[in-house]
């Protein structure tokens, strides 16, 4: 399904939130949405895997690497584990690398930069915690919508029926 979150922020402005702009599309797929499931790591992919081992359908994972840009946290290899296990996108205060494979898959991704450096693949980091960075706190459950203008997130799913009506008036 394609989200688009101008509409979302002109409908729903008083009770979402917006990500400052910081992030850029890397995955193949450009608009996505899911509830958050987050990991808080620093330059380590351990927890990374951990989370994306589980089912991810209908989820995004919200990675805080600490706006680290000095090793990359999304490859390709953890993409296609996220796939594998049917989640809809990862969002990395961080960085990723082998951008021309990540484009070809089918997983939203958005990061601040990319860098050839690969993380340390230690299990230091926590799973479901509150994390909070561009200007937004998100939170385990939160409800994340992604496209290739901006990210939105609300605490409920949004009614995106209505966006699809006011598309078709316009």
């Amino acid at each position: 399904m394609q989200y688009n979150t101008s509409l979302l922020c002109d409908i729903y402005a008083d009770t979402i939130d917006v990500v400052e702009p910081l992030l850029t599309n890397f995955g193949g797929r450009n608009s996505f949405a899911g509830e958050v499931v987050t990991v808080k790591c620093f330059e380590s992919v351990g927890m990374i895997y951990k989370a994306l081992e589980e089912n991810g359908a209908g989820k995004v994972l919200l990675i805080d690497g600490g706006g680290s840009l000095r090793r990359a946290l999304i490859n390709v290899h953890i993409a296609e584990l996220a796939i594998e296990n049917g989640w809809e996108g990862i969002v990395v205060n961080g960085c990723v690398r082998e951008v021309e494979q990540l484009e070809e898959l089918d997983l939203g991704i958005q990061a601040i930069t990319a860098i050839p450096v690969g993380a340390e693949d230690t299990d230091v980091g926590e799973i479901n915690v509150p994390i909070n960075f561009a200007g937004v706190t998100f939170l385990p459950e939160d409800i994340l919508y992604a496209d290739s203008t901006g990210i939105v997130i609300s605490p409920e799913p949004l009614e995106i029926d209505e966006l699809e009506e006011e598309e078709e008036e316009e």
